[in-house]
């Protein structure tokens, strides 16, 4: 990726590998029921709930700001119309965000047969209304959200195309999420039906995460305008700064986890720091753009968004093995996530790697096109 006068966007690559290893580091660093081990002592899980603390500089929350500026960067380069943009991404999104869906509602099971709750899976994947949250809400998996959500933010890129021209738009941010913040606080307290408030919080989400679009969108305008050496360095430690105000921030909800074993809710600074972070650290990014960056960087950004899909599945089998071992109460919590880490972080850019290269399955993690369109090519071409 490069544009005409500018720095290869290895940066850019460069925040996307980044922050696939934070995420990997986020669902790394919980015990096996995603919870920040809760049966153990509040000084066993202070080095592991710090871990996940680091870990949330990234989240799906910057992938969304990811693909929201390569966004910006395709409709400024081609100006397609409304229809063809939104087509082409259905096609990008959603035709592997079912297969993905497919694959993790049977792929449970191989968990579920290990910890014995085998038939609360099946009951699930029995009932339709399960496969409307599947397919609607990603609830099919704790990360398949990131699909559905972003192409309901797409839709709205004619909008954010006027943070391009009048960055300001960016600061559009602070007021979604506010909005999203105090809205989502009194449906909580609504007494509704678990699915219809689950399908009301995420409609409000999408509306309240359109702010990271203004702001993909705005730092695109900035970039393409051009940052010069000089002004990067004030671009990238004010980024810095940022990201260690919402850091310190975040600190009271991550104590509450380490004193009560469980996650609690983001609703002061902690959820702003929380939020806003993904901008403070694309900024230092941003800023770095003129370092000497190496280009594997941008080889392995190939594979972060099959990382970002199949880690899931590597934990997974991770927990199983250590489960059936009887290593999981024999280790320390430290140990446990830091042995997970080490594992699942590169065996997931091996399956991604892997994937890639089987022409048949390299579409699922967006690099190659699907069998049937290879093949209407080729028929096209001949």
């Amino acid at each position: 990726m490069s544009t005409s006068g500018k720095p290869r966007l290895v940066w850019f690559d460069a925040n996307r590998v980044c922050a696939a290893m934070g995420v990997v580091l986020i669902h790394s660093s919980t015990d096996f029921g995603g919870k920040p081990f809760i049966d153990a002592e509040p000084a066993d899980r202070l080095l592991p709930v710090f871990l996940r603390s680091l870990g949330e500089f990234s989240g799906s929350e910057m992938f969304f700001l990811f693909s929201l500026f390569i966004m910006a960067m395709r409709v400024d380069k081609s100006m397609p119309n409304y229809g063809d943009a939104i087509s082409n991404q259905a096609k990008r999104l959603l035709v592997p965000f079912a297969f993905w869906v497919v694959f993790y509602a049977f792929f449970r099971l191989v968990k579920a047969d290990a910890f014995n709750y085998t038939p609360y899976i099946w009951e699930q994947l029995g009932q339709v209304k399960s496969w409307f949250g599947y397919f609607l809400l990603g609830k099919v998996q704790y990360h398949m959200h990131f699909l559905p959500t972003l192409f309901a933010l797409f839709l709205f890129y004619p909008l954010m195309r006027g943070a391009t021209r009048y960055p300001v738009l960016g600061l559009t941010l602070l007021l979604t999420l506010g909005v999203m913040n105090n809205t989502q606080g009194f449906v909580w307290g609504l007494e509704l039906e678990a699915d219809t408030r689950d399908y009301i919080l995420r409609s409000l989400k999408i509306l309240g995460y359109v702010g990271y679009g203004f702001a993909a969108f705005a730092l695109y305008g900035i970039w393409k305008d051009g940052i010069p050496r000089g002004e990067s360095r004030l671009v990238r430690r004010l980024g810095l700064y940022f990201a260690i105000l919402g850091y310190v921030a975040t600190l009271p909800f991550f104590a509450t986890a380490v004193q009560n074993g469980d996650w609690g809710v983001r609703s002061g600074w902690d959820y702003y720091g929380h939020f806003l972070m993904p901008i403070c650290i694309f900024l230092i990014f941003m800023g770095s753009q003129f370092l000497e960056w190496s280009p594997r960087w941008s080889k392995l950004a190939m594979y972060t968004f099959g990382v970002y899909l199949v880690h899931p599945a590597v934990i997974d089998l991770f927990d199983i093995a250590v489960f059936k071992l009887g290593l999981g109460k024999a280790m320390p919590p430290i140990a446990l996530v830091l042995i997970r880490f080490a594992i699942v972080l590169p065996a997931s850019f091996a399956v991604a790697y892997g994937l890639s290269k089987v022409k048949a399955l390299a579409w699922t993690i967006g690099l190659g096109p699907a069998p049937w369109e290879a093949s209407t090519t080729k028929v096209s071409g001949a």
